[in-house]
Parts: C-alpha cells; structure tokens; sequence
C-alpha cells in the first residue's frame, strides 16, 4: 500500500521556534522585574511602565478619590489658594512678639529656648564677618584698621581699641576719644545690638605714663575712657541693660606682658559675653 504524500504549497512552524518564543517573552519579563527591583528611580520606572503599558495595550483610567500633595506641589489641575494668617500667640496678655521664647506675655521670661552649641559661635564668625566689611567700607576709618582687633576667645567675642606707635585712638591723658575713634564705635554698636548677649567694657593704660595730676592717674583714666564708650554704645542705640559691667584696670593687665610700656597695652576691650549653659539643679535623694 503506497504511503499517502504530504500536501504541499505550505510551511509548518517548528516546535522548537514556539518553545523559543516562550522562553524569550519568559527573559524580557525577568530582565523587566530586574531592573524594576534595582533602580528606585520614578522616572526610569515611568518609562518602563509607559513600554509595557503600550506593548500590552493597557488602557489608562483615571480615579480621584481625594488630593495628595509631594513637596509641596498640589497634584491636581488647579492651585488652592493660600493666604497668610497671623499667629496667635498663647496668652492674652502678649503684646510683644518675642522670637526667642517659646510662650509670649507675662510668662516668657521663663521659658527660653536654649540655643544651640553650633548657634552662638555661628553668630559671632557673621558678627566679625560684618564688622570688618563694615570698617573697610568707611573711608573715614580705614587708616585705623590696624587699631581695631577682633578674635573669637572662649570667653565670648573680643573687640580691642588699640593704640599703635605714632596712631592713638584718645587723645593723650583724655578720656574722650577722637572723632574716628567715635565713627568706628558708632558702626560697631548695631551689629553688636542685633546679638543677645552681655557686653563687658575694660579700659587699659600702658606703664610709664605721667600724669598732671597725683589724684587723677591710669586707674582713673582707663574707668572714664571705659565707661565714656559705655555712653557712646548706649548714645548709638544700645540698651543699658545690655551692658554687664563697665571697668578700668589701668595698667595691670597689658596686651603684651613682655613689653609694658608698649602703646598697643593703650586699649578699650569690649567683649561680646559667651553665654554658659544653665547648671542642673542637683535632684536630692
């Protein structure tokens, strides 16, 4: 019996080719999940979503059942208005807004917010910062920039009125200075307003000095040229209260110990106070 022919004029696909296929859709999911899986990046996976989305026909449909916000950015068609409204502060007596305190009113003496160990330093390096640019800036005062010293010290913001060789800041034996002196004092003032803390003014003489008077001598001097700038801080807007305290110490504590008849020992201090954090009460047993 003859064997019956295949029909020809057609191709068969191979069972190999259709294996083949599944196993390559097979991959590209895998390699899809790999990379969903390994970058956490939105903008990757939204191109990816978006290939696989049109590859499969996906039909995109939209429900809003309520308003999400990321960073800030509403994500909807429309901006919501927004409009400032005041604080209120949280006693009925407050009539002064205090950015320091955390309670406003009668009660704000109490409830300080502490500053931080990294606050106060970061303050004074932008209080130096401007004082220098503030002294350069003037015309009048910058052949006396060598007169005038600052240097943070541990124990808080250091400003010095120096006397130079050939370039005083006072007049000789007066307690008023002269007027540059005056401008760069005037300067000073408001930068060091804008800080809370203490201000402590010395006056210093150099050894050798001579004096008109028996009566009148560097212990006198250096207390009316101390507190003479204690006026003109006050005079240039600063609070009284401010001032901690307002000394002279004549020629007992030099600028250079080595040499104390140097001029630069001629000085006014004025120290910006570090303030020290509170002390714990003790708890008892």
């Amino acid at each position: 019996m003859a064997k019956k022919k295949k029909g020809g004029g057609g191709s068969e696909i191979p069972e190999w080719l259709v294996t083949f296929s599944d196993l390559m859709s097979i991959l590209v999911a895998f390699f899809v999940l790999i990379v969903s899986f390994s970058i956490q990046d939105d903008q990757k996976l939204q191109v990816v979503a978006g290939s696989m989305k049109d590859a499969f026909g996906v039909i995109q449909t939209e429900a809003r059942a309520g308003i999400i916000e990321r960073d800030g950015n509403p994500q909807r068609d429309f901006v919501k208005s927004v409009s400032n409204q005041d604080e209120t502060n949280q006693s009925e007596y407050a009539e002064i807004q205090h950015d320091n305190r955390s309670k406003q009113g009668q009660e704000a003496n109490t409830y300080d917010i502490e500053k931080s160990d990294v606050e106060t330093p970061r303050e004074f390096a932008l209080a130096t910062t401007t004082l220098r640019q503030a002294w350069q800036e003037l015309p009048e005062i910058t052949f006396v920039a060598d007169n005038l010293l600052i240097e943070e010290t541990e124990e808080g913001l250091h400003i010095q009125i120096v006397d130079q060789e050939g370039r005083t800041m006072f007049p000789e034996g007066s307690k008023y200075p002269y007027e540059t002196t005056r401008q760069a004092i005037a300067i000073m003032t408001p930068i060091l307003k804008s800080l809370p803390n203490q201000i402590r003014i010395t006056g210093h003489t150099a050894a050798g000095a001579s004096y008109q008077s028996a009566s009148y001598g560097a212990w006198e001097l250096s207390s009316d040229r101390a507190n003479v700038v204690r006026r003109l801080m006050e005079e240039f807007g600063m609070p009284s209260e401010r001032i901690f305290s307002v000394v002279g110490k004549g020629d007992a504590a030099p600028l250079f110990p080595n040499d104390p008849y140097l001029s630069a020992n001629r000085r006014i201090s004025i120290l910006v106070m570090q303030e020290k954090p509170p002390v714990p009460v003790a708890l008892k047993p």
